[in-house]
C-alpha cells in the first residue's frame, strides 16, 4: 500500500518535518511504500523530500496531511481519491500577534479558516495531542483521534560534545533553558518577570538561556529586550542564541539545570520531551497541550503565579532528592513516545481508515 505524507514546508530541525520523516521510516518498515512531499524544501533535504509538484504526490492509497498553516495543499487535499487523514499540529490564535505584526495576525486567522474547509473531506482527523483533538471535535470533524509527534532523542543524546560552549555555560551560574521561537504565545516576557522574583527571593547566580529564532516577530523581541532594561537587570543573564545546530542544542540541554516553559499556547511542545530525554527537570505552566505532553511528568503549575514559580524553580535547581524523583518520572514518560508506540498507533490509524 502507498501511504504518503504532505507537509507545507520541509525544514531540517522543524518538529513537524522531522516527525514526518520518522513516520515515513516506520511506514516503510511496516512494508508500505511511503514518500514525503512538500511545497518548500530545505536544500539539504533535496532528494530526501520530494516536491509537491511531483505527480506521485496524489497517488497515495492513504495521504496524511500535516496541517499547521494555510497553503495550497488544503484545497488539493480535498480532491484526492484515496483515503485522507489530517494530522493537526495547531494554529496559534491570531490574537497573540495583534499588538506586534498585522501580517502574521492575518496569516493565523486565515489558517484557522483554512482548517475549517477540511471538515467533511477527511476520513480521519488526528490531533497530535488531546488538546488538538478536542479542537477538531469543536470544529465538526466527524471522526477524530490522537497521533503524537514522533521525536528522535538521539539527535540530542547522541550529539558530540562541544567543550568550549560547555565551559562557557559552566561558569557558576545556574542555567534555566527555553527552546523555541521568540514569539508572543511563548510569553518570554514572563521569563523576565520570573527572573526578577527569582533573584529577589531565591538566588542571584542565574542565567536564562533562550535557544531559537528571534526574527519571527521583531517588535515582540524588541519588547522583551526592553523589559530587561526596564527592570535594570544584567543583560548577560539573558542569552538569546538564535537558531543553533543540533550539536550546540545538545550542549545547551546538557548544561541546563531546569527547562522552563511559561507558554500560553502549545499544540504539543516537542522541547518538553527533548528536555525530559536529556534528564533536565521540567517546570511548565499548565496551558493548552502542555499537560497532555507532560502526562504527569515534570512539574506543572496553574494559575500563573510567578512568585510561586520562582520558588518551584529554586527547588528544582537545588533539591537533589526532588530532582532525582522528577527525572525518574520523566524517563518513564519519554518511553511513551518511542518507536514501538508510534508503530502501534500507525497500524491503528491505517485500520481506522479501512486499510
Amino acid at each position: 500500500m502507498i501511504v504518503n505524507q504532505w507537509v507545507p514546508a520541509a525544514h531540517k530541525g522543524d518538529a513537524i518535518g522531522d516527525s514526518a520523516r520518522r513516520v515515513r521510516a516506520l511506514l516503510r518498515g511496516l512494508g508500505h511504500q511511503s514518500e514525503l512531499f512538500a511545497l518548500t524544501i530545505d536544500e539539504e533535504l533535496n532528494g530526501d523530500v520530494r516536491p509537491f509538484t511531483d505527480v506521485a504526490s496524489t497517488a497515495g492509497d492513504v495521504t496524511i496531511f500535516h496541517f499547521a498553516l494555510v497553503s495550497s495543499m488544503t484545497e488539493a487535499f480535498t480532491r484526492l481519491k484515496g483515503r485522507r487523514v489530517v494530522q493537526y499540529h495547531n494554529v496559534t490564535p491570531a490574537h497573540f500577534f495583534a499588538p506586534y505584526d498585522p501580517a502574521i495576525f492575518r496569516l493565523a486567522a486565515l489558517s484557522r479558516q483554512d482548517l475549517d474547509t477540511l471538515v467533511g473531506f477527511t476520513d480521519l482527523a488526528l490531533g497530535d495531542s488531546e488538546f488538538n483533538r478536542r479542537e477538531l471535535d469543536s470544529l465538526g470533524f466527524p471522526c477524530t483521534g490522537t497521533f503524537p509527534i514522533a521525536i528522535e532523542p538521539e539527535r540530542i543524546l547522541g550529539a558530540p560534545r562541544r567543550p568550549a560552549l560547555e565551559r562557557f555555560l559552566d561558569d557558576g551560574l545556574t542555567n534555566f533553558l527555553f527552546v523555541g521561537r521568540i514569539v508572543p504565545n511563548k510569553k518570554i516576557e514572563d521569563h523576565i518577570r520570573l527572573a526578577e522574583h527569582y533573584k529577589r527571593y531565591v538566588d542571584t547566580a542565574y542565567r536564562f538561556v533562550f535557544v531559537g529564532r528571534t526574527d519571527g516577530v521583531p517588535r515582540y523581541y524588541d519588547m522583551v529586550r526592553a523589559l530587561v532594561l526596564e527592570y535594570q537587570m544584567p543583560s548577560d543573564r539573558f542569552l538569546f542564541t538564535g537558531p543553533v545546530s543540533d550539536v550546540d542544542l545538545a550542549a545547551y540541554y546538557r548544561t541546563a539545570t531546569v527547562y522552563l516553559s511559561l507558554s500560553e499556547h502549545e499544540g504539543f511542545c516537542v522541547p518538553l520531551l527533548e528536555a525530559m530525554a536529556a534528564d533536565v527537570p521540567v517546570l511548565a505552566y499548565a496551558s493548552t497541550a502542555v499537560p497532555d505532553t507532560l502526562g504527569g511528568a515534570g512539574v506543572s503549575f496553574f494559575p500563573k503565579d510567578l512568585e510561586m514559580a520562582a520558588e518551584l524553580l529554586g527547588e528544582l535547581a537545588y533539591n537533589e532528592a526532588l530532582r532525582r524523583q522528577i527525572i525518574e518520572g520523566q524517563r518513564r514518560r519519554v518511553q511513551d513516545f518511542g518507536d514501538a508506540r508510534i508503530r502501534r498507533d500507525l497500524i491503528r490509524v491505517l485500520q481506522e481508515v479501512g486499510c
